[in-house]
């Protein structure tokens, strides 16, 4: 099943490429609107989801890496032993891979975690993200369902 990994290796290609265009065409903090609910704004997060342990000093930024690496290779063993009628689990754990490596790519070249995306709506807004986050939340969900779609009795 290690054939799914061509998954993660797309998501990882064109998360860089949307961070490289948002990185040269968004100037910084200065949203630009393209649907009533949606902005693109350009931001570096040093820290995980929702900027946790942004402020940390720096270290965080290696301790990230290291998870995002371990997780990777772990999740890459699991890819290995699944049976071929296993899709969605394959398609899960590829693209969560996909996403955990295109975050840790900014963590090495970049000051922090690229993001642009802004969703809002009545004057809240999500924190800010990109296409990796996109990944590994679809990823995970798509896990979510397998095991339990697995798991029901009948």
């Amino acid at each position: 099943m290690l054939r799914w990994l061509w998954l993660a290796a797309a998501v990882l290609a064109l998360d860089q490429a949307a961070k490289l265009a948002a990185e040269r065409w968004i100037a910084p903090r200065a949203p630009i609107e393209v649907l009533p609910f949606l902005n693109l704004v350009f931001t570096y997060n040093t820290g995980a989801a929702f900027s946790f342990l942004a402020g940390a000093g720096g270290w965080q930024r290696w301790l990230f890496l290291v998870l995002a690496f371990a997780v990777s290779a772990g999740l890459a063993l699991w890819l290995r032993r699944l049976r071929r009628d296993e899709r969605l689990t394959a398609g899960g754990i590829a693209l969560v891979v996909g996403g955990a490596l295109g975050n840790a790519v900014d963590r090495i070249a970049r000051p922090g975690v690229a993001d642009f995306i802004d969703l809002h709506c009545c004057g809240w807004h999500w924190p800010a993200f990109n296409l990796a986050d996109s990944a590994l939340t679809l990823g995970v969900a798509a896990l979510l369902w397998s095991a339990w779609r697995h798991d029901r009795p009948g």
